[in-house]
């Protein structure tokens, strides 16, 4: 009788990198390392094609992650945007490749980009604190926020939350953290969005959306467990005077969570990205990114004003006043980085 055979088509997304010399020419050697290079890709697409017979599209991606003194292709599955489907091949080539077992660092997300795609945080600044000197606490270890993040402050996007929206520029900030570390794929929601969530959640009426009430750390644990499935410690003070007291609680945070911390309570809220700590004599300084700046994106004026700068217990906050008030109470929000890859 016939032969009879069956076809199935499979698609496949090749990229490959090669490394040449800067001034070199794209010349028949060129051609030839690349066409190797992706001859090699096909080989191991193979392997991913047995392993996930299920899927029908693959895709090489990029990766340069710091541990690494060289450029990494991956080969995935192409399964949308639904990154815990590769959780376990994740797990076994952060082992191969000897990198920790703790943090995501070729997700999807992670990938090399090559200016491809937009950016929704293309037009704010990221980690200004990087911009300043030191902080004059003699002998102090800092403990610094670990990754990127990106500054949200009052008046920006065109939208006026001067007076009120101190606290939900610390979340954008707190939660453009998780989104440029590529912990989670959200994008950063705006304050009717974090009023909405609240009355959904049942935590406040349906009068609040749209409206111009403050919001506090209580709140913004809400927001971080409902939106992004993040959880946070509190660390309470009942006075202003108290908080170099825990100096050491704060420098653990950063040392193992890394996250910035969201600091409310009694008055204005702002957010704690470090802190400089001497510990045998207990001379600490704390580094304030104020949420309170109305003007551009223009780094000097933001250090200039010290709307990011180090700051010590008895200092006056950026816009004026005191910044820690030795009457008023504080919560400092600090969310827990997931342990994953």
């Amino acid at each position: 009788g016939e032969a009879k055979f069956e076809c199935e088509t499979v698609a496949v997304h090749l990229d490959a990198i090669v490394t040449t010399l800067r001034h070199s020419v794209f010349d028949a050697g060129a051609k030839a390392s690349v066409a190797a290079k992706l001859a090699a890709q096909l080989g191991a697409m193979k392997a991913q094609i047995l392993a996930f017979p299920q899927e029908k599209a693959f895709k090489v991606y990029q990766y340069s992650p710091a541990a690494l003194s060289y450029v990494v292709g991956i080969a995935y599955p192409d399964v949308g945007s639904d990154e815990m489907k590769l959780f376990k091949r994740r797990q076994a080539l952060h082992k191969k490749l000897l990198l920790p077992l703790d943090r995501p660092l070729i997700r999807l997300s992670n990938a090399l980009t090559f200016g491809e795609g937009s950016n929704s945080f293309a037009r704010k600044l990221t980690n200004v604190h990087e911009a300043l000197g030191p902080s004059g606490v003699k002998g102090g270890t800092q403990y610094l926020v670990k990754g990127t993040y990106c500054y949200f402050h009052y008046m920006q996007d065109r939208f006026d939350d001067a007076g009120w929206g101190c606290a939900y520029r610390s979340l954008q900030t707190i939660i453009s953290w998780f989104v440029l570390n590529n912990y989670v794929n959200n994008k950063v929601p705006g304050h009717r969005d974090i009023q909405q969530t609240l009355v959904n959640i049942g935590d406040k009426p349906a009068t609040f959306v749209g409206s111009k009430q403050w919001i506090g750390a209580i709140e913004i644990s809400f927001i971080l467990d409902t939106l992004l499935d993040i959880s946070s410690k509190v660390i309470t003070f009942n006075s202003g005077a108290e908080i170099p007291t825990k100096a050491r609680e704060i420098a653990h945070h950063f040392e193992t969570q890394g996250t910035p911390i969201m600091i409310g309570g009694g008055v204005l809220a702002y957010t704690l990205l470090g802190i400089d700590y001497n510990e045998s004599t207990g001379e600490c300084a704390f580094l304030i990114l104020d949420p309170h700046y109305t003007e551009g994106e223009d780094i000097k004026k933001i250090t200039g004003g010290a709307w990011v700068g180090w700051k010590r217990l008895g200092d006056n906050a950026a816009a004026g006043g005191d910044l820690f008030v030795k009457t008023a109470f504080y919560n400092f929000l600090c969310p827990q980085r997931p342990v994953t890859v």
